[in-house]
């Protein structure tokens, strides 16, 4: 919820993508030319794949540089959303990888092809698995305090390399003691893991794409931040889009005291706007809902309207409640919020709903105007 070091994230970010790029490099060359003099398809594959990581390096920083120009004409919620882009494109990388080794390691097995064994490069591959944890813990712990996706999803490439090299080494080792050529069929076992670690990746981050609900706590600490404010009765209606890590605009609908002053309500709405700008990385849009609270009728038929609706669902939430008409017949006019587990239907739910309050009040031929909305923020 606080405002994040950008400096810092700026900096960690080209870290990274230097580190990666040198690190990436070097085994890259190590591992192409040892596994080309040995003939280990294994080697050479995998050294392709610390070749391609490079690429992905260069796609990290790219992603974590656009992201942080400011908003413009075309792109008014800013380009935060470039290292969600920069993500895809390294998850794609990934997979283009993995299909390409497992070809040529699926070939390698129906058409075997000597290679010889040398301790010089399994030297070479345990010094890579080090290279590759590190680079593991480093972007996981950082793209962790950071919240850079495109951090997270190099640190997930770099353990799936560590294993798939632990792998590749572990397979020249059998090979060497027991005669028995695994190298296509290690290739082909590498290839798969690689191809699930891109395929993880790319579902994450088509789904941020996609737009996906915000975590459990930013709502908790939104709504507890409104309701903090003095005048305050409710908060309902919550909606939080993502623009990208530092990136996000909201609006909701605070519940007020119907007798409270116009230009009072329109100050509250303003402090809780300013509050959030101030403090928050959220740009906030509230907007006032008043509540009728001191007619005894009204408060009694909301509590009896609460009571029907909460015994049909516990997580069916009424809000925006007010009554229409006169001694012989009203309508009670709300909004029912459900969460979208809720295993009826919407035309069930106001059916229920209408059966419920018609039975309400004896004396008075009541009637249910209901609207039911979908929302994550109701369980």
């Amino acid at each position: 919820m606080q405002k994040a070091d950008e400096a810092l994230r700026a900096r960690m970010g080209a870290v990274s993508g230097g580190v990666g790029i040198a690190v990436n490099t070097l085994l890259a060359a190590a591992k192409i030319a040892l596994g080309a003099v040995t003939g280990s398809l294994s080697v050479l594959a995998d050294g392709m794949n610390n070749l391609t990581d490079c690429g992905s390096n260069v796609v990290s920083l790219i992603g974590l540089k656009v992201s942080e120009k400011p908003a413009d004409r075309e792109h008014p919620f800013g380009h935060r959303r470039a290292e969600t882009v920069a993500a895809l494109i390294i998850a794609l990388i990934v997979l283009v990888v993995a299909a390409e080794l497992a070809i040529e390691s699926v070939q390698k097995i129906f058409v075997p092809a000597e290679s010889s064994f040398s301790w010089a490069l399994i030297a070479v591959l345990g010094a890579a698995v080090a290279a590759k944890l590190f680079l593991f813990f480093f972007n996981r712990y950082w793209g962790k305090k950071l919240g850079a996706e495109t951090l997270r999803a190099t640190a997930a490439d770099s353990i799936s390399d560590a294993v798939a090299t632990a792998a590749v080494t572990a397979s020249l080792l059998i090979s060497h003691y027991t005669n028995f050529d695994l190298d296509g069929y290690m290739g082909a076992a590498v290839a798969v893991f690689i191809g699930f670690t891109g395929a993880g990746i790319l579902r994450e981050t088509v789904s941020r794409l996609l737009g996906t609900a915000p975590e459990a706590q930013v709502l908790r600490d939104i709504e507890a931040r409104v309701r903090a404010f003095d005048g305050v009765h409710g908060v309902h209606d919550l909606t939080v889009h993502n623009y990208g890590q530092n990136k996000l605009y909201a609006t909701v609908h605070v519940e007020v005291d119907s007798n409270m002053p116009l230009m009072a309500t329109h100050d509250l709405a303003d402090a809780i706007e300013k509050q959030f700008a101030q403090q928050t990385n959220i740009s906030l849009t509230v907007h006032i809902d008043p509540l009728v609270l001191d007619d005894p009728q009204v408060n009694r038929l909301r509590a009896q309207t609460e009571a029907a609706v909460r015994a049909i669902d516990p997580a069916l939430r009424v809000h925006d409640f007010r009554v229409v008409g006169g001694e012989k017949h009203a309508n009670l006019v709300f909004e029912v919020a459900a969460p979208f587990e809720c295993a009826l239907t919407d035309a069930q739910i106001r059916a229920r709903i209408t059966a419920a309050v018609s039975h309400m009040e004896q004396n008075k031929n009541l009637g249910a105007v209901v609207t039911v909305e979908r929302d994550i923020n109701v369980s």
